[in-house]
């Protein structure tokens, strides 16, 4: 579980509302939700993200509402992982129930807007390429890695 990403930076206590606007939360599709993702902070972000791209937050990532849509946009527009101070706890459930791997780190303030990360989730190492700095934060358990890798809970359980 080895993630390598350019990061997009965003403050603290980005909400739902802020990932995915509500007027979109009649579609299930994650391409779509993605191309929305973060529209109403950065109406560019979309466009901008590349595939395997780390979102970087500050304090109480995924407030507001308890939609599973906020994780699917986010993972839609190719996002593989969202680094932050931390987040609210129905976010960090949904993230987890669809696959979305979430880590959080006290430092974030440290790391830099398209900056380049190398995250190895299992041994819970944060690596800014540039500033050549290593960054511990709590590694995967088995038992979540499973779940990440089974592409969220519902496969997983599916799988068994």
């Amino acid at each position: 579980m080895f993630i390598k990403g350019w990061t997009h930076k965003f403050g603290d206590n980005i909400n739902t509302d802020d990932i995915i606007a509500a007027k979109y939360l009649d579609s299930q599709n994650l391409e779509f939700l993605g191309s929305k993702c973060m529209e109403n902070i950065d109406p560019d972000f979309s466009r901008r993200v590349r595939k395997g791209n780390i979102i970087v937050a500050g304090e109480n990532f995924g407030c507001g509402s308890s939609r599973e849509h906020a994780p699917w946009a986010i993972r839609g527009c190719g996002v593989s992982l969202v680094i932050a101070k931390s987040f609210a706890r129905i976010f960090f459930r949904n993230s987890i129930n669809i696959g979305l791997p979430i880590v959080e780190l006290p430092q974030v303030e440290k790391i830099g807007n398209h900056t380049l990360l190398e995250v190895d989730l299992l041994k819970g190492l944060i690596k800014d390429t540039k500033e050549e700095t290593i960054y511990r934060t709590k590694a995967f358990t088995p038992f979540l890695k499973e779940i990440i890798e089974s592409g969220g809970l519902i496969n997983w359980v599916k799988k068994r």
